[in-house]
């Protein structure tokens, strides 16, 4: 993406990645502590710093312990690897994430699909798993995982009615929030706000969406924690993450908390998308998150519209098969706290031009 472009297309929901203080942070946390770790964390890799981000995370986020990870993908295969096994019945969203379903994959355990957001396909497939564990007297453990904002489609999990599907049928449940945190609830802590780690036991979250750094944590319980320190092998033989970046992260985490009139701002911008969108009668999604798909069917037409708003120096994703499914080609949008009216209103008529030029 050009630097002149107007970027509708990167993750950076609170406008954090190019913030003075983060950046800040990130050059005072190369002096202090280098430029690298230099080990993995649990050879001589986890500094201060590394201890400080997760004591404020736990804080945070209403739980007893959080581990950084160097990155989400890491932090989702490692975690899903050190939880479960050949002998796991693992129960996964149809539109999770691949980090989930390749970390169930790498572990062994075979990933049951529940149809998108359908609590009732879940409930059908973990009572199917209990009477062939009934017929063959085996035990096996099981473990659900979701996507918390699915990061195609910006709808939201229903967080706590898989919370009561886990709890029916004595199951673990994991939410990937990498979308969610920093962005949903009062606070910030994202789509499981209110809920605790009996509610959410794992629970994990990434630090390149609208923290604006990088990286990923997991959360929960002090004896999850260490089961996950000791048995994610992603974490384990891996160089820690770099103490600059986790320094800016700390410095994210505080604007985070203590301005929660960036939210406000992303959350006006992402009503003022969506009401002139409506306007247009462009093909909206149902989300009200900053990810505002425009599902277009077609790759050409999808490959298209992105053409045209490159032209005007707006840049979108232009999201085709395999990532979705064949005839639900699309331009995924974002939105951040840092876009103006301004910068709406010419994302606004790019599409309008998009829409005049496709017209037979």
């Amino acid at each position: 993406m050009p630097d002149a472009a107007l970027d509708f297309a990167g993750n950076d929901y609170l406008g954090l990645a190019r913030e003075p203080k983060v950046r800040e942070a990130a050059a005072e946390g190369a002096r202090r502590f280098g430029a690298g770790a230099a080990a993995s964390h649990l050879v001589s890799g986890h500094l201060a710093v590394h201890e400080v981000l997760e004591q404020e995370l736990a804080e945070w986020l209403g739980r007893e312990r959080a581990l950084v990870f160097s990155t989400g993908y890491m932090a989702n295969l490692g975690v899903i690897q050190a939880l479960a096994g050949r002998d796991t019945a693992v129960f996964q969203d149809r539109l999770n994430h691949a980090s989930l379903i390749d970390g169930a994959a790498l572990a062994g355990a075979r990933s049951r699909r529940f149809h998108h957001r359908d609590g009732e396909d879940l409930e059908r497939l973990l009572s199917r798993s209990e009477a062939i564990r009934d017929a063959s007297h085996d035990a096996p453990r099981k473990l659900i995982i979701s996507d918390g904002v699915f990061s195609m489609d910006g709808d939201v999990a229903k967080v706590s009615e898989l919370a009561a599907a886990a709890k029916r049928h004595s199951a673990l449940l994991m939410i990937d929030d990498a979308h969610g945190v920093g962005v949903l609830g009062e606070t910030g802590v994202g789509c499981t706000a209110g809920m605790s780690a009996e509610d959410v036991p794992v629970l994990v979250g990434t630090f390149g969406k609208a923290l604006g750094t990088g990286g990923a944590f997991v959360a929960g319980d002090a004896s999850l924690i260490e089961h996950i320190t000791q048995f994610a092998r992603s974490y384990v033989y891996t160089t820690a993450q770099p103490p600059a970046v986790t320094a800016a992260t700390l410095e994210a985490l505080n604007i985070v908390r203590g301005e929660p009139e960036l939210r406000a701002r992303l959350d006006d911008n992402v009503a003022l998308f969506r009401r002139e969108a409506a306007r247009l009668n462009l093909p909206m999604a149902a989300s009200t998150t900053p990810i505002q798909p425009l599902t277009l069917g077609d790759e050409a037409r999808t490959l298209r519209w992105a053409a045209t708003l490159d032209a005007c120096g707006i840049a979108v994703g232009a999201i085709r098969p395999p990532t979705v499914p064949k005839g639900q080609a699309r331009l995924r949008i974002t939105l951040s706290a840092r876009h103006t009216e301004a910068d709406i209103e010419r994302l606004l008529d790019g599409l309008e031009r998009c829409r005049r030029e496709d017209a037979p």
